[in-house]
């Protein structure tokens, strides 16, 4: 068994279902207006902070639906800061008025993520379904960043925008971001219905990889390519081209926050990470490997999060590099990308298949096409 060993850096936390925006890409069916009753509810939620305590410290992002929703959201990340939880915010930036921006800064958040889907409202409004949502976003941005807040912007590329992608990295650098993180559509609830029309090519999907490596050189903020685990064979193929050394920025482990510690905003090690170094929680308490897998190994509110976590048969499997199958298995960069393996289990049925969205050809399998 060629098995990864599991260290948790990172925990998505579905804090409710409940989201004021119908966005087409979204991982989920069931997105409502309103917050959900099988949300966990405060006690349920302390209790899953204590259970992630016991693992660990990782990086606890609170996403949605849109978490803004939760009237008690402040309160949870005030239970996370006492259990020393290091805490980033993921939102569509919409809620975001003045005293919200004072409130998230004051509660101890370390990072918000905003979403930006495009370089303009027509293409952001457009995907999220909802005029001014753009124009909200940025005001939100903007409140946040004269607070001292430190930002991310992260944006899902479809065919809807793959041409803005330059512009979109233009305006995050104007902005002032520290962070910029684009996420490679993953066909999983909305995003499974609009895949056909959204989806870009294996070779689009290379071309935007490639340019993003060539911008990180510039080194103007933490770029990093979410759901695109082959972006880590890339980044050794063109430093070895360019005889290049690898550097933190381009993803050889940036573990940089300007405090000292040991949790940081920026953490690359490797391609896939799910199961091995980030898992993902439902508003229900599910968990499952990561966000875009609906494959639950448990829930927390029947079984110890720690149990999950360390004794899983599921994350068991996503940790043993040797299991992966198709061309990803013959890979000689299998164990630093390891393939997005939601995007396997959506095009073969199997978690442990082969990405269908990458281009390389293996060197063992060179001669045999």
């Amino acid at each position: 068994m060629n098995a990864i060993q599991p260290d948790l850096r990172l925990l998505f936390w579905e804090t409710t279902a409940g989201c004021n925006l119908e966005c087409i890409h979204c991982r989920r069916l069931d997105v409502s207006r309103n917050l959900m009753k099988n949300d966990l509810d405060f006690e349920e939620c302390r209790s899953l902070l204590q259970q992630i305590r016991e693992v660990g410290q990782p990086i606890l992002v609170l996403s949605g639906g849109e978490p803004l929703m939760r009237p008690d959201i402040f309160d949870i990340t005030r239970e996370a800061q006492k259990l020393e939880l290091p805490v980033a915010l993921a939102t569509n930036g919409t809620r975001i008025d003045g005293e919200t921006a004072k409130t998230i800064v004051d509660s101890g958040i370390r990072r918000v993520a905003i979403s930006l889907d495009g370089a303009s409202a027509e293409t952001h409004d457009s995907f999220r379904q909802q005029a001014g949502s753009f124009e909200a976003a940025l005001q939100g941005f903007t409140r946040l960043k004269a607070l001292g807040m430190s930002l991310q912007i992260n944006s899902t590329v479809t065919r809807h925008n793959a041409k803005e992608v330059p512009d979109i990295y233009r305006m995050a650098v104007e902005l002032g971001a520290d962070a910029l993180h684009f996420f490679l559509l993953v066909p999983v609830g909305c995003g499974l219905e609009i895949a056909e029309s959204h989806q870009i090519s294996a070779e689009e999907y290379e071309e935007i990889l490639v340019w993003l490596y060539e911008r990180s050189l510039d080194n103007r903020l933490h770029l990093k390519a979410t759901c695109a685990p082959h972006y880590f064979r890339v980044i050794r193929q063109q430093n070895r081209l360019r005889n290049v050394p690898p550097s933190p920025q381009r993803g050889e482990g940036d573990r940089r926050s300007g405090e000292g510690d040991k949790h940081q905003m920026n953490t690359l090690t490797r391609g896939c990470l799910a199961a091995t170094s980030i898992c993902f929680v439902s508003h229900t308490g599910e968990v499952f490997p990561c966000g875009y897998l609906p494959l639950s190994a448990g829930n927390v509110k029947t079984q110890a999060f720690s149990e999950i976590w360390n004794h899983s048969p599921l994350f068991n499997r996503f940790r043993d590099v040797d299991l992966l199958e198709g061309k990803c298995g013959e890979c000689e960069f299998k164990k630093v990308c390891l393939g997005c393996r939601a995007r396997a289990y959506y095009a073969t049925g199997d978690f442990l298949g082969e990405e269908p969205l990458c281009v390389y050809q293996p060197k063992t399998l060179r001669g045999a096409a």
